[in-house]
C-alpha cells in the first residue's frame, strides 16, 4: 500500500519542513491548514478549520490517508481554553479519519512545556525539573494542553488500531511567517533592526540560560525523526525527545550572531531585559526597514514572536534534553546547531524576509 501523508499545520516551521521531506521522498502528501501553504511544489492544499468537523468532512472527503502528522495547535488566553480547544482540534480530525479506516499512523508534535509546564506555570520553581530532560519523566500535576492533546491521540489509537509517536522537540528553529513561536525568525528581525538603528543587540533572557548549557531542534532533523518514527517499528508507540544533538551556551550564540549581522552584542547585564518591551515600538521601524530592501512582509507582528522569545530565554534553569532514547533504537541525525541558526538568517534574507 502506497503512503498518503497528511500533514496537519503545512503552513508552520515544523510542517512545511515535514511536507518538504516528505515529497522529497516520494509520498503523496496533502497540506491541511485554514490557509494552505502553496509555496511548496506537490503539496495538495487542503483548507479546513479544525475546530469545525463539517469543514473537515468536506476537505477531507477524497483523502484516505495513511500516515498523519499533527504540527499545529492554537494558543487562547488560559490553560483551561487551551486544553479545550487544542484537545477538541485532534479529536474532531482524528473522528473524521475514523470513518475511512485508512490510518496507520498518527504523530503529534507538543514540546517542553511537557516537562517545564504550561504558559501560565512556565519553568516556575516548585515544578523545574531534573536536566537533562528524559522521555519518562512523569506528568507535571498542572493543567497542559499538551497532555490532553495525547490522551485524545491515546483514545482514538486504542479505538481505530493505529501505532502512534509523541514528539518533543525544543525551540524550533526554521523558516515560517505568522508563526506564534518562532525564536530563529524574531531573532533575525531583531538583529536586522539593530544592525539598521545601530543599537546594540541586547541579550534578554536570564543568568541561567546566558551561562548554561542549552539546546534546539532544527525543523529539518524534526521532519526527518517525524519520519523515522512513522515509518520504524520499533519507534511506534513511544514518546520522544528530538533535538539537534548538541549543545551551546547562549553566551557562545549570541555573539556569533552579532557577527553575523555585524552589530554589537551586549550580554546578560544583572537584569532580565525582555525582547518585548525592546520592540515593542519597532513596527514602524520594520515597515521602513522592509521598504528600503523591498522585503515581502511589512507586518512586523507575523514575523517576530517577541513573547514567546523572551519565555524561552528567560528561563531560570539551564534547558538540554536527552536523546538516548532515539539513538538506541536507531535514529542518528545531527545537526550543528550554529549552522542551524546560518543557515535559516541566509534563507530569510533570499526570501526576501530580511535584508
Amino acid at each position: 500500500m502506497s503512503k498518503i501523508a497528511l500533514v496537519v499545520g503545512a503552513s508552520g516551521i515544523t510542517g512545511s519542513n515535514l511536507a518538504e521531506s516528505l515529497i522529497s521522498k516520494g509520498w503523496e502528501t496533502y497540506g491541511l491548514a485554514r490557509t494552505p501553504n502553496t509555496e511548496i511544489g506537490q503539496l495538495n492544499p487542503v483548507a479546513a478549520d479544525l475546530l469545525d468537523i463539517t469543514s473537515l468532512k468536506s476537505a477531507l472527503g477524497s483523502i484516505a490517508p495513511t500516515h498523519v502528522y499533527i504540527t499545529t495547535w492554537m494558543r487562547n488566553d488560559t490553560e483551561a481554553e487551551n486544553i479545550r480547544v487544542n484537545s477538541l482540534m485532534v479529536r474532531n480530525l482524528l473522528d473524521v479519519l475514523s470513518e475511512k479506516g485508512s490510518v496507520e499512523h498518527v504523530a503529534l508534535v507538543t514540546g517542553l512545556k511537557h516537562y517545564l509546564g504550561p504558559f501560565d506555570a512556565y519553568a516556575k520553581e516548585g515544578f523545574l525539573p531534573e536536566t537533562p530532560l528524559r522521555e519518562e519523566h512523569p506528568r507535571l500535576d498542572l493543567e497542559n494542553f499538551y497532555y490532553a492533546q495525547e490522551d485524545e491521540v491515546y483514545a482514538a489509537a486504542a479505538r481505530d488500531g493505529f501505532t502512534w509517536s509523541i514528539h518533543r522537540p525544543h525551540t524550533v528553529i526554521g523558516k515560517a511567517v505568522g508563526n506564534a513561536m518562532n525564536l530563529g525568525t524574531t531573532l533575525a528581525v531583531y538583529a536586522s533592526i539593530c544592525k539598521e538603528t545601530g543599537r546594540p543587540f541586547k541579550w534578554p533572557g536570564s543568568a541561567a540560560q546566558w551561562n548554561g548549557l542549552s539546546d534546539v531542534t532544527d525543523a529539518r532533523v524534526l521532519a526527518e525523526h517525524l519520519i523515522w518514527a512513522s515509518t520504524t517499528d520499533v519507534a511506534r508507540n513511544e514518546a520522544f525527545n528530538v533535538v539537534n544533538g548538541d549543545v551551546f551556551r547562549w553566551s557562545r550564540l549570541w555573539k556569533c550572531i552579532a557577527a553575523y549581522f555585524d552589530i554589537e552584542a551586549e550580554g546578560y547585564n544583572n537584569k532580565i531585559q525582555p525582547l518585548e518591551l525592546e520592540m515593542a515600538n519597532d513596527s514602524d521601524i520594520w515597515k521602513q526597514i522592509a521598504e528600503k530592501y523591498h522585503l515581502k512582509e511589512t507586518d512586523l507582528s507575523r514575523l517576530a514572536s517577541a513573547w514567546h522569545t523572551d519565555l524561552d530565554l528567560g528561563r531560570p534553569i539551564e534547558v538540554m534534553t536527552d536523546m538516548s532514547k532515539s539513538r538506541k533504537l536507531g535514529f542518528t541525525v545531527f545537526q550543528d546547531t550554529e549552522e542551524s541558526f546560518f543557515d535559516l538568517f541566509k534563507k530569510l534574507s533570499a526570501k526576501k524576509l530580511i535584508p
